[in-house]
């Protein structure tokens, strides 16, 4: 059985995907599905390449038991588009960015992330790297939704 690949976007890959890519992958792991999947993040930006996530994201992430230390931002790259089978934009701006270089014969993958939430109706994650420790928070709370909604959909 082959795994179900998803890649998480943001903008610079520092805040929002790795969190995402975080709980999800620990969401998983909780499950006992982990060997179903293939979980990885980028950002549509390379500004921030090779560092690691937002302390402010690692330090709220982490109160809730989430370890994002390993991840090192990235940019999205052509291959992303035709390896990954959901590629989720955490707001329109990505959204559009990726929709914009995606091959068309893989934009069915590009999809907003919070279409998966449960309990939120929001479509964007917002960015809270101008923001306070509540944004970061606020932010956990969308993502730890839709990666149930996500979990719920790609395996039931």
């Amino acid at each position: 059985m082959s795994k179900i690949k998803v890649l998480f976007v943001c903008m610079g890959n520092i805040c929002r995907s790795p969190t995402a890519e975080g709980v999800f992958r620990q969401m998983v792991a909780d499950k006992n599905t982990a060997n179903r999947f293939e979980i990885d993040s980028a950002g549509t930006i390379a500004y921030h390449q090779g560092e690691p996530s937002d302390s402010r994201a690692s330090q709220a992430a982490k109160k809730r038991g989430i370890d994002l230390s390993y991840i090192r931002a990235r940019k999205v790259v052509a291959r992303d588009y035709e390896n990954f089978d959901y590629v989720l934009a955490m707001d329109s701006e990505n959204y559009a960015n990726m929709m914009a270089e995606c091959p068309t014969e893989h934009q069915h993958k590009v999809q907003y992330f919070l279409d998966y939430a449960i309990e939120y109706d929001e479509q964007n994650v917002p960015d809270p790297y101008y923001g306070g420790a509540n944004g970061f928070e606020h932010v956990l709370d969308l993502i730890e939704d839709a990666s149930l909604g996500l979990h719920n959909k790609l395996i039931d």
